[in-house]
């Protein structure tokens, strides 16, 4: 017995009041998501309500060599580890939670909203967002699609049209009862998602099967009111892309439903390197709407699922509640057949949680803002000039060549707060140029994915078309590597059970089960009631032969995933 769902009325209307502002210190987001009590506050030091950058979990001599030579090279080794003891992040394996909400803050990438629940995305946080948009513009566009905006306030008679729809939303809308100082006639929705409004329109723009199929994207925000959450994993509002499309038959729209969650797949393996598992989601995880719901699933660090993009065959469930009709060629009235399909900011979420390690983020090459990192090294004042003009050359080599490159030539902080800091921002290459560097004709280089000395190759040569081929070819290994390095983690904790004790065990263990299911909703339901655990999905890599259901012991002829999840 589901409970009665509870809407969260939002009233939009000018305050006289002057509202107080407050700024704290970022120095975790363990209170952006639930708010400290008063003892917490009266314990801070009045200094901590002065915002100001947040500090470095380290820092090093003032005084640093920059040269090349033998004994120099040991110097910059050992200045690295020369760091204070103070952590601000938090050690992954102490508490994964704390260890995420510390790299979001560190590397500023979010920062807190004013409601409870929301965040404001920093400038790199949404970098980041545009590199996925970036590439998913693309396949959107080169599969037929086209982008457009759909308003963010839906009636709320829209939302009741399809009722599994309303039923599953409900507890989590935002409504808007109040306009321009007076009560609303009908409330409306703050925008949950876009079947319904698109429907509406799709109405009055489809006619006849010369207007199919109808294919649109719109990249926008979102709102839904949840009570747990978790930044860029879960928030009250988020942006994302949803696509909508209108066909003419029940086969174009499962063929454009697997397409896209195909590209999902693409985008996950080959530009974000996590190597999500495809497949249907159970009749109880399908959304609210859909006659199949595809999914992508990721494993986080922690071993948990993520969900991170779906796609949906909506059959003629949406046509049929909004009178979405076209005139076929034998002159038959027929309803749609309808799609859509989405990923959100929460994938970044996911590139934190698959990737990040003890020093921050690790950011695959072809995601990160920045991909390479000159870091100039000077002692004297005379050699200033020399390492920067190296390093200014250094770096129009590699942004002519299309390398995302930042030089950062600021004389406020040592060189080894420059290396830490941006390790913790996850940039997949650092170059590092001194005096005797300029001399030779030479460059420091250091992966991101490989700490200390072994990431760390010295001597390579600044002629241009050497530097270009070498960062090239380190981007493309360092991006191979935390695919292989994310697939190995995956499939050592994805356990294989034939007995629902032996699922049991596995997601105590925190682990992924995988094993043959044809049990009932019923039984699905009651192993996430025991375990906490739900079906992630049937993937569409199926082993061969015959199985048996690991609850009921029936014949299956699908293995499923259960996982926790967020």
């Amino acid at each position: 017995m589901k409970p009665k769902p509870h809407l969260e009325s939002l009233s939009l209307s000018h305050s006289a009041s002057k509202p107080q502002m407050l700024s704290l210190r970022l120095t975790s987001f363990t209170h952006l998501f639930s708010p400290p009590s008063s003892a917490v506050i009266s314990r801070r030091s009045p200094a901590i309500l002065r915002r100001r950058h947040h500090p470095l979990p380290w820092s090093l001599a003032a005084s640093f060599s920059a040269q090349s030579s033998a004994a120099e090279t040991q110097d910059r080794v050992e200045n690295s580890k020369n760091r204070v003891t103070e952590r601000v992040i938090t050690p992954r394996s102490q508490d994964f939670n704390a260890w995420y909400l510390d790299i979001i803050a560190n590397a500023e990438l979010a920062d807190y909203g004013p409601v409870r629940g929301t965040m404001v995305i920093r400038p790199y946080g949404y970098a980041i967002w545009e590199a996925i948009q970036e590439y998913l513009n693309v396949k959107f566009k080169e599969t037929g699609h086209s982008n457009m905006y759909f308003p963010q306030f839906i009636p709320y008679s829209f939302i009741e049209k399809e009722a599994s729809h309303v039923e599953g939303f409900s507890p989590e809308l935002a409504l808007v009862t109040i306009g321009g100082g007076k009560e609303l006639e009908e409330k409306l929705v703050v925008r949950p998602t876009s079947e319904t409004i698109v429907n509406h329109m799709f109405t009055q723009w489809i006619h006849s099967y010369r207007d199919l199929p109808l294919m649109i994207n719109q990249w926008a925000n979102v709102t839904r009111w949840e009570m747990r959450t978790k930044p860029f994993v879960r928030t009250l509002e988020f942006l994302w892309q949803e696509g909508h499309t209108a066909h003419a038959t029940l086969e174009e729209a499962e063929k454009e439903a697997i397409q896209m969650i195909d590209i999902y797949t693409r985008f996950a393996y080959e530009q974000a390197a996590i190597p999500v598992i495809t497949g249907r989601k159970s009749k109880v995880e399908t959304f609210a709407g859909a006659c199949k719901t595809y999914t992508i699933e990721a494993m986080m660090g922690d071993k948990k699922a993520l969900q991170a993009g779906t796609s949906h065959n909506l059959g003629q469930n949406f046509a049929r509640a909004f009178g979405t009709q076209f005139t076929d060629e034998n002159g038959l009235r027929e309803y749609v057949w309808q799609t859509s399909w989405a990923i959100s900011t929460r994938f970044v979420g996911g590139i934190i949680m698959t990737h990040g390690d003890d020093a921050g983020l690790m950011l695959p090459p072809k995601i990160a803002p920045i991909q390479v990192v000159i870091v100039p090294i000077w002692k004297k004042d005379d050699e200033k000039e020399a390492v920067l003009n190296a390093a200014s050359s250094v770096k129009d080599v590699l942004q002519r060549s299309g390398i995302k490159v930042k030089l950062d030539d600021s004389d406020q902080r040592t060189p080894g707060w420059k290396f830490n800091f941006w390790e913790m921002k996850g940039v997949p290459l650092r170059i590092e140029i001194g005096p005797r560097d300029v001399a030779s004709g030479s460059v420091v280089i250091s992966r991101r994915d490989i700490p200390g000395k072994q990431g760390k190759v010295f001597g390579i040569s600044m002629e241009p078309l050497n530097l270009e081929a070498y960062v090239k070819d380190k981007l493309d290994e360092i991006q191979s590597s935390l695919l292989e390095r994310a697939i190995a983690f995956r499939d050592s904790n994805i356990v294989d059970v034939s007995t629902y004790d032996d699922l049991k065990a596995a997601i105590s263990q925190g682990k992924w089960a995988r094993g043959p299911w044809s049990a009932s909703d019923e039984d699905e339901l009651t192993v996430k009631e025991e375990t906490g655990a739900t079906i992630r999905c049937f993937p569409f890599e199926q082993p061969q032969g015959v199985k048996r259901c690991l609850m009921t012991c029936n014949p299956a002829e699908e293995v499923a995933i259960f996982a926790k999840s967020y």
